[in-house]
């Protein structure tokens, strides 16, 4: 369905002052116009609202039937007929013709110029001939590379650009015949050629290939014809030469066929590469990747095989990666990346649109109401002419193109109009005896002729269609008058200007609440958004304004969307993103009460504004917009009220106000518990204890754990990227610490908070510097500790609260609150922490000074060390501020090291500071393959030390005859007297040499 407005995209128009009727014309570039006529070319300069100037003129071979313009390159290629014979030539550097009569240097394609006629060609036009071994019917220009497409009978030859350098400071233009590409059964007609895209035309068939450039297998490339399967047969035999086979009485047509992708090769078109490039600096296509075949059958809904009934304006659209413009313009087009592509064609009753980047799908049908005789496609719009009018249409090609360049753009951040919307016209512009269209930059150029009717001689009746009989219509001479044409430059004016007539227009459907008012935003922001990727075209300082009209376009689609009950509503989120509008903007925008002064707020503003809630955004509303927004949540979704009032957004929000709709609500339809904790909130605001006090007793612990699960904005809350606690999160760290510990222990196990983000959120809570860690902060780690959270790094877990342990024993920092739990507790939940090891209880009882407000952190630092999962060396190197002068440093080393296998030094150690502890530890360390150390380093060091004397001498003694009966059930008799000192007394080890001897008898 096309839809029509009468709007006004065409501007000023100009007579183009040429002096022959024109046969052909093109445009392009900057300011480039063409018109050919009989054996001349004009060339004309157009630019903004000044009359058309004419530039130069040049004579060509003979009459021109073709033209191409190419802004890479600047050049004109020409297909020109003389004595029935055609030419293809190429005038390059035509700028420098001053007049008609300058000189002019003609050449070969290919032709090597030599270094001193550098001069020559810098200062004057030059003419390329191309010579091809049959007549060129069509020809097309690369827009991105400039390289130009022949189509002949059989084949298309493709001549690339390129420069021939003369010296350093000069190059000319140049081709090379690069590829051939041999088509079998389909004679072009129109084709149109885009960096490797080759759209190819007869009467009534389209192709669409692809060249690819990349050899499919590292081999040589050898040129064979494409083999096909062929199950169409190109329809039962019949070729294109005789698409209509005579007979008496009969007319047989081929059936219609669309063929995409991989499907179009078995179209019956047979593609083949013939490689005739000799510079390797050349693109090389190595094969074909088939991407289109459409054929359509003659038009017989009236019984009348008409002639006319053919396709027409074939072209193929690119649309670039947006990006500012390079200030040179020579190397603009080699810059260019091309981002999408789009290609048309026409019946002349309706139009089709496809685009073939990626995947090949038709975007849109264009119904034309009259007969259209030409069309030209631009990223904005598609023009169409017929006989008297001059019609243009809106195109989909921007909102194809933004998928393309961001596959997310259909998010709650980022939208745009879908490619299925209902094309539009927006104008249908009379002009009497329009013949020909064509079109660059903001202009389109009409050629019109004011022919007199032809009057036929009588009338027959219609053909009838299964009759070939019949004579010819015959029409008389027209009268010999010259007849009146005209060739008119029309200006399409700015798109900032269009947009605002659109935007304007739509005010027409905005109290109806139809979707024709966002059809018609959707059209404006389309439009908008084509010219902003289209950057070459743009002026300095229209980029500015565009993007202001590109926000605001947003804007009106976001106030259509939140106002229209659709499926669509959710939209309004969006596109209220993109306006750049502040919530409290897009709030006093939304203020649409009803004709009996009532107010209804539809889903598509709530939701955008739940969601804006939701995003914890900076901005604060006002007092009056906060109860604005609670009014509209209690009318339109009472069960989000909760959440609503927890967004830092509704900061200053009545709390009395609050409190007033939060006793409204039924809570048996939604969550008791998250009303319940967000009324104690308002209480606590309110400064009433009391009925906050009685709030979170009415709930055991665990639901209120699992309240703050549902809204963690009960207790943490960001504000310029800061993490803020609550008033509430403040009462419960000084009421209820443990129901706040496992509260954000439950938002970490249900990914609502970050490991950093509560460690950082504990810091503030507690107002500790960032380099002191609260007890909350080391109950929550701890708490981490026995939960077993998945995401949690153990051994950093284990650094954590190892160097909090540390840190708080080396400066005999007592804990700032008490601990929640205790190494007791520890030990008994977590297997992490390990039990303490017996020794180490008679180490840390030997000192009778120890304050008991440090022995929670030792024993919990000792038993992480003596747990399972401990990495202890990753533990040595922060261990040097506990000193060993202490019995808990003491402690503290001789279990790392112990972990680490290093008894001997530990025996030391304790034989020097603790002998009451080393039978213990040797009891519980030397076991198993350690077990020789009891009579290798223990036995020997106690003798020693028992033979000094001293005041330990009675420790030392008593662990000496320890350690002798434990030898003397290991050893036997001969190893034991090895191992025994010579200069001890005989009677005190004799009792133990009795027992070594008679252990053997007793077993």
């Amino acid at each position: 369905m096309v839809q029509l407005y009468n709007l006004h995209p065409f501007g000023s128009q100009q007579v183009v002052p040429c002096k022959l009727e024109p046969e052909r014309f093109c445009g392009g570039g900057r300011d480039a116009l063409f018109v050919a006529a009989g054996c001349k070319v004009e060339a004309f300069a157009v630019a903004g609202q000044e009359l058309c100037q004419p530039r130069c003129a040049f004579s060509t071979l003979g009459r021109v039937l073709c033209l191409a313009y190419s802004e890479a390159g600047d050049y004109l290629a020409a297909i020109e007929e003389k004595n029935k014979a055609t030419f293809l030539r190429a005038y390059v550097n035509w700028r420098s013709k001053r007049t008609e009569n300058c000189r002019v240097c003609i050449r070969m394609v290919g032709h090597k110029v030599e270094a001193p006629f550098s001069d020559t060609f810098r200062d004057q036009m030059s003419i390329i001939e191309m010579p091809l071994s049959e007549a060129p019917l069509c020809i097309s220009c690369c827009p991105v590379k400039g390289d130009l497409l022949v189509g002949c009978t059989n084949k298309l030859v493709l001549f690339s650009l390129k420069y021939q350098i003369i010296s350093e400071e000069f190059s000319i233009l140049d081709f090379e015949r690069s590829l051939i590409i041999h088509i079998d059964n389909i004679v072009p007609v129109e084709i149109s050629f885009c960096v490797g895209y080759v759209a190819l035309m007869s009467d009534l068939e389209v192709l669409i290939v692809k060249l690819e450039s990349d050899p499919k297998t590292g081999e040589s490339v050898n040129y064979q014809p494409l083999k096909i399967n062929n199950p169409l047969k190109r329809t039962e035999g019949i070729s294109n030469e005789t698409l209509q086979l005579d007979s008496d009485d009969f007319v047989i047509c081929q059936k219609p066929v669309e063929l995409l992708g991989e499907k179009s090769s078995q179209s019956g078109v047979s593609v083949t590469l013939e490689s005739t490039g000799l510079d390797d600096k050349t693109i090389k296509y190595y094969h074909v990747q088939h991407l289109l075949y459409k054929r359509f059958a003659p038009d017989i809904s009236s019984l009348v095989l008409s002639d006319d009934i053919k396709l027409h304006s074939l072209q193929l659209l690119p649309i670039y990666q947006t990006g500012s413009p390079t200030s040179d313009r020579k190397k603009l087009s080699q810059e260019k990346e091309l981002l999408s592509l789009f290609c048309f064609f026409s019946l002349p009753h309706v139009g089709y649109l496809y685009m073939v980047v990626k995947s090949v799908e038709l975007m849109s049908v264009y119904q034309y109401p009259e007969k259209s005789q030409q069309a030209v496609l631009t990223p904005q719009f598609l023009h169409v002419i017929t006989s008297n009018n001059l019609q243009c249409f809106t195109v989909r090609c921007s909102a194809a193109a933004a998928r393309e360049e961001d596959p997310y753009v259909d998010t709650t951040l980022k939208a745009c109009p879908p490619v299925s919307m209902d094309v539009c016209a927006l104008r249908i512009q009379l002009f009497i005896g329009l013949k020909a269209i064509c079109h660059f930059k903001n202009h389109i150029i009409l050629l019109t002729k004011a022919d007199p009717e032809a009057i036929p001689e009588r009338r027959e009746p219609p053909k009838r269609l299964l009759s070939r009989k019949g004579t010819n219509v015959k029409f008389k001479t027209p009268p010999v008058a010259e007849a009146g044409w005209n060739l008119y430059i029309v200006d399409t004016i700015s798109p900032v200007q269009l947009y605002k007539e659109m935007v304007d227009y739509s005010n027409t459907y905005k109290t109806a609440k139809t979707q024709s008012c966002i059809h018609l935003l959707s059209e404006a922001h389309l439009l908008v958004r084509a010219a902003l990727m289209d950057a070459s075209q743009l002026e300095p300082g229209e980029k500015a304004e565009l993007l202001e009209a590109f926000k605001e376009s947003c804007g009106h689609l976001g106030d259509c969307y939140s106002r229209l009950d659709t499926q669509y509503s959710h939209l309004a989120l969006p596109y209220y993103k993109m306006s750049g509008l502040s919530m409290a903007e897009v709030l006093t925008r939304a203020d649409w009460p009803l004709e009996d002064g009532s107010q209804k707020y539809e889903r598509g503003l709530i939701f955008y504004i739940n969601h804006s809630l939701d995003e914890n955004l900076d901005e604060e509303l006002s007092e009056e917009l906060a109860a604005k927004v609670v009014q509209m949540f209690h009318m339109a979704e009472p069960k989000q009220l909760p959440h609503i009032l927890c967004s830092p957004s509704m900061k200053n929000i009545n709390p009395v106000t609050a409190m007033n709709y939060l006793s409204k609500l039924d809570t048996s339809g939604f969550s008791s518990i998250l009303v319940t904790l967000t009324k104690a909130a308002m209480a606590l605001k309110m400064g009433d204890l009391d009925r906050h006090r009685n709030e979170m007793k009415s709930h055991p612990e665990m639901k209120l754990v699992c309240g703050f699960i549902l809204e963690p904005r009960l207790l943490i809350q960001q504000r310029r990227g800061q993490i803020i606690p609550t008033e509430l999160a403040v009462q419960l760290k000084d009421t209820q610490p443990g129901l706040l510990v496992a509260s954000v222990l439950g938002l970490q196990k249900n990914n609502k908070i970050g490991i950093e983000e509560a460690d950082s959120f504990f810091k503030v809570l507690c107002g500790k510097e960032k380099d002191t860690i609260p007890q909350l902060l080391v109950d929550l780690w701890e708490a981490q500790l026995v939960a077993g959270l998945p995401d949690v790094v153990l051994q950093e877990l284990f650094f954590k609260l190892t160097s909090q342990y540390i840190w708080r024993l080396s400066k005999m920092q007592p804990p700032d609150t008490i601990p929640l739990r205790t190494s007791e507790d520890l030990i008994n939940a977590c297997s992490h922490y390990g039990l303490i090891y017996p020794w180490v209880n008679v180490l840390i009882s030997s000192d009778s000074l120890a304050d008991k407000s440090y022995t929670e952190d030792l024993s919990k630092l000792q038993s992480l060390i003596c747990g399972p999962s401990f990495d202890i060396a990753s533990i040595i190197p922060f261990l040097e501020p506990l000193s060993e002068d202490t019995i808990a440093g003491l402690s503290v080393h001789v279990l790392c090291r112990t972990r680490l296998k290093e008894y001997e030094q530990c025996i030391d150690t304790l034989l020097e500071r603790c002998p009451e502890a080393i039978i213990p530890y040797a009891n519980h360390e030397l076991k198993e393959e350690n077990r020789t150390l009891w009579w290798k380093k223990l036995l020997p060091e106690l003798c020693h030390r028992v033979k000094c004397g001293g005041e330990k001498g009675q420790l030392y003694l008593s662990s000496l005859k320890e350690t002798l009966s434990v030898v003397a059930v290991e050893l036997e008799l001969r190893d034991f007297l090895n191992v025994l000192p010579e200069d001890g007394t005989a009677a005190f080890f004799l009792p133990y040499l009795l027992y070594c001897s008679r252990k053997k008898s007793l077993t």
